[in-house]
């Protein structure tokens, strides 16, 4: 199979969705598939793939690739990157990493032409059931992977620190949402620690929260982390808190935490659950109070931590990279039928 890979977003730049669109190239390459990326990102020359990567291609340029390939896929619906299956005829293929709607609910035009296009998909595929129940035409659920190469148990870490965070300091990741959260455990005696490990505008505002909130001493802001350092790091902590404010499409973090020993507390909207299964439990979106009320119920019982922990195992399973990669491939070869 000769698989063209449209992506606007693409390594170098970090983000969920660039790296899961790597590793999806390179799990297909292993596979036996023919791999070209085109993506609008820039990086280093040359790229260090096991496929090549064509960065701001012209139009005859990728008019070129598309007579190329057997299959034209796109992470999540790029309007811009549709044009050239105008002129090559091609079976088109998606994958939904994302919600097609506006931050606040609302469905404005470009989504719903996106919704609309889909019906010509000769393959959709969403990462999370909840992706699949908000889009009006059908597709296969098959979850994201994590990075099981990476992500993992170090058992000479010790285990001292209560909660940690991973993400981008954005407002709609919700850490000032955990923070009032510490702020109601202080008020109950219960003062654990907590690690938030990202960048992003949001950094200033939540150091002064914290310090403002009298919580100074327990939270610690990190910075960017990544590879074996931050598998370190969360390997060194018992509870991920995933706190976003708005409905995740999924949540590869959770994997990851879970993949590295924690029990993850994570907001209830959208995909996230099935991110977190049966290794953690949830609280309703925004709600630092019940936030807290959970916090309190998990940092209390270790047993319950346990359990999460063993109920890992066979919830990875489900997202190891190879199996997904091979449901993917299964999916796209019978797109082409």
């Amino acid at each position: 199979m000769k698989l063209l890979v449209y992506s606007p977003a693409f390594l170098p730049k970090i983000g969920g969705l660039e790296i899961n669109v790597a590793q999806f190239a390179t799990e297909m390459v292993r596979l036996g598939c023919e791999v070209v990326v085109v993506t609008e990102t820039p990086g280093e020359d040359p790229d260090e793939f096991s496929y090549p990567v064509v960065r701001h291609p012209g139009a005859r340029q990728l008019l070129r690739w598309t007579r190329w390939c057997d299959l034209y896929y796109q992470a999540n619906v790029s309007l811009r990157g549709l044009w050239p299956l105008l002129h090559v005829r091609r079976p088109w293929a998606v994958s939904h990493h994302s919600w097609y709607r506006r931050g606040d609910g609302r469905i404005a035009w470009q989504d719903r032409l996106k919704r609309f296009l889909l019906r010509f998909a000769a393959i959709s595929i969403s990462v999370s059931q909840g992706i699949a129940n908000d889009l009006e035409t059908p597709s296969i659920v098959i979850p994201n992977p994590y990075r099981d190469h990476l992500f993992r148990i170090l058992p000479d870490e010790p285990r001292e620190r209560d909660l940690v965070f991973l993400g981008r300091l954005v407002s709609d990741k919700g850490v000032d949402v955990l923070i009032e959260a510490l702020r109601h455990l202080a008020d109950r005696g219960l003062r654990p620690a907590l690690t938030i490990i990202g960048a992003g505008p949001e950094a200033p505002r939540l150091a002064e929260q914290a310090v403002r909130s009298g919580l100074g001493e327990q939270v610690e802001l990190l910075g960017a982390r990544t590879g074996e350092e931050l598998v370190r790091r969360l390997n060194r902590h018992r509870i991920l808190v995933v706190p976003s404010r708005y409905n995740e499409p999924f949540g590869i973090v959770a994997l990851e935490g879970i993949a590295c020993g924690c029990a993850v507390v994570g907001s209830r909207g959208g995909g996230l659950p099935e991110a977190i299964g049966p290794c953690g439990r949830t609280f309703r979106n925004g709600d630092a109070e019940h936030l807290a009320a959970v916090l309190a119920e998990v940092l209390a019982d270790p047993a319950q931590q346990k359990t999460f922990q063993e109920q890992a195992p066979r919830h990875l399973a489900e997202h190891a990279s190879e199996r997904i990669a091979r449901l993917y491939f299964e999916a796209l070869s019978g797109g082409m039928a």
